[in-house]
């Protein structure tokens, strides 16, 4: 066990234990130790840690229980040693030396993750991948770039900006994300109804195995040669082996950006907007849809009676032109009142700010956010469905929500919930998932659009999937018989510690 460093009343130091909240096993002391060894000769021993600031840092993700624990002085797990490879050799030495001694492997990119994902449950081996953040090529002419996973986002695009193009891929966390991340959780940013989600966006994958086999498939835009394997790798969250980079599609820089707001009555007359400017080819860059409780939050001057759509169109002249066009005929046609291009722009300065839930979370408050998905036809009644459920758990005191992605077919609902339970904040949060998920499932929409499944969501994997999720056992079965990568992740096993 942890010790920390603590002053008591007095200012004198003192050491403490820190106590692991829901560590599933740890692996046996002497083949962690055995493996320090190996990997230090492999990989360098300036790559391979076992001091207790490594560990600390990277033994969670920003999952609510998490945060709790931390700030009570505990955490939910630790890991018993963190490797930095850098490079794709380094990664299939450290994982087959891990594989041949049974160790759990946990691959961490920047710890942004809001489900337990990167929790090492089961102790052993985490795989930090920062110092693999290199850009391995740029290809104007095939709008191509192909990036190690370990890159941050915010460089990642600040990377492509200097070349004059963009990734189109901006999520909330673009700053404290990482490339691989992105993929290995399935993500979408906030401009995906015009350059789509990390699956629309990425080419080609390379990857390692738990026994270290490293494969990759190639840069073509299309092959119809079987199944990708590769593809498995998208949303596995580091349970069937780590992504060590990948070939993605970028654009060049928008020519031409519309900015504009509308204000409704109501949210079903904004939805029916959006699913016909949707429904005509319209794929505005941003599409955000807000209540009347989260207009009056983010958008103070507008008051909180109505609710507020922001759009940003982008891209060639002629066609932001015709966008526009069609889009605004549909908002007025639909009730829409225009409202002018400020709020969006403000929306720009302050979509990656939440320094707001971080003063509430010290001030005792749990919050968390959650994002699911339905087709249009029960979109509205998923957003009423799980803000009554979420306002019945005793203790809440805000169900809010926003559309926050759109598609042809249906749209994405992020519903923010924040609540003061009293003393037992752990029950309280499982009690608003609880809640959230039932009547997710009950109105027939998916219980994740983006965060993926981590361990918080895996109570409800067979739910959203049935028999699908015993196919998927059976592949993770079949590439990591040991069963080292990211135990207890994504339903495959329950981990009974926190069920509990």
């Amino acid at each position: 066990m942890l010790k920390k460093t603590v002053r008591n009343a007095g200012g004198e130091l003192v050491r403490k234990d820190l106590n692991a909240i829901i560590q599933d096993g740890k692996a046996d002391h002497k083949l962690v130790a055995d493996f320090v060894r190996a990997a230090s000769e492999a990989i360098g021993p300036d790559n391979v840690s076992t001091e207790q600031a490594d560990l600390l840092s990277t033994c969670r993700d920003y999952w609510p229980p998490g945060n709790i624990w931390m700030l009570e002085g505990s955490v939910p797990a630790l890991p018993q040693v963190v490797v930095w490879p850098k490079s794709t050799a380094d990664v299939a030495k450290v994982l087959r030396l891990a594989n041949e001694r049974k160790l759990p492997v946990t691959p961490f990119g920047e710890g942004s993750g809001a489900l337990g994902g990167a929790i090492p449950l089961r102790g052993g081996v985490v795989v930090d991948l920062k110092k693999m953040n290199r850009v391995r090529s740029l290809e104007p002419v095939n709008l191509l770039v192909s990036v190690e996973s370990g890159l941050n986002g915010a460089r990642y695009e600040e990377a492509l900006n200097r070349s004059g193009f963009t990734g189109g891929h901006f999520p909330q966390s673009l700053r404290c994300s990482t490339v691989g991340g992105w993929l290995a959780c399935r993500a979408a940013g906030q401009f995906s109804t015009r350059y789509g989600k990390i699956e629309d966006i990425v080419v080609s994958l390379e990857a390692v195995l738990p026994d270290g086999t490293v494969f990759s498939s190639r840069d073509v835009p299309r092959a119809s040669t079987g199944p990708r394997p590769d593809l498995l790798f998208l949303g596995s969250e580091g349970t069937f082996g780590i992504i060590t980079a990948a070939t993605l599609r970028i654009w060049p820089l928008p020519e031409k950006r519309h900015l504009a707001s509308f204000t409704f009555a109501e949210m079903e007359s904004a939805l029916e907007a959006i699913r016909l400017f949707m429904r005509y080819g319209c794929r505005p860059a941003v599409v955000r849809l807000y209540d009347a409780q989260e207009t009056g939050n983010h958008f103070p001057e507008l008051g909180d009676k109505r609710c507020v759509l922001i759009l940003l169109v982008e891209g060639a002249g002629g066609i932001v032109e015709a966008e526009s066009e069609i889009i605004t005929r549909h908002i007025l046609d639909n009730g829409g009142i225009d409202t002018g291009p400020e709020h969006v722009e403000h929306w720009l300065e302050n979509r990656f700010n939440i320094s707001v839930a971080s003063i509430l979370f010290q001030k005792g408050a749990v919050l968390d956010t959650i994002e699911v998905t339905a087709n249009w036809h029960n979109a509205y009644q998923t957003y009423s469905a799980m803000q009554e459920a979420l306002l019945g758990v005793e203790g809440t005191m805000l169900a809010s929500g926003h559309y926050s992605h759109m598609y042809p077919e249906g749209v994405a609902l992020y519903i923010t919930t924040v609540g003061f339970p009293g003393s037992d904040k752990i029950a309280y949060f499982k009690q608003l998932w609880n809640a959230a998920m039932e009547a997710c499932l009950k109105c027939g929409a998916a219980i994740s659009h983006h965060h993926g499944v981590g361990l918080n969501r895996a109570p409800w994997m067979a739910d959203e999937h049935g028999a699908a999720l015993e196919v998927m056992r059976r592949i993770k079965g079949a590439l990591d018989p040991n069963g080292i990568m990211n135990p207890g992740k994504l339903g495959f096993t329950e981990v009974e510690k926190w069920l509990k």
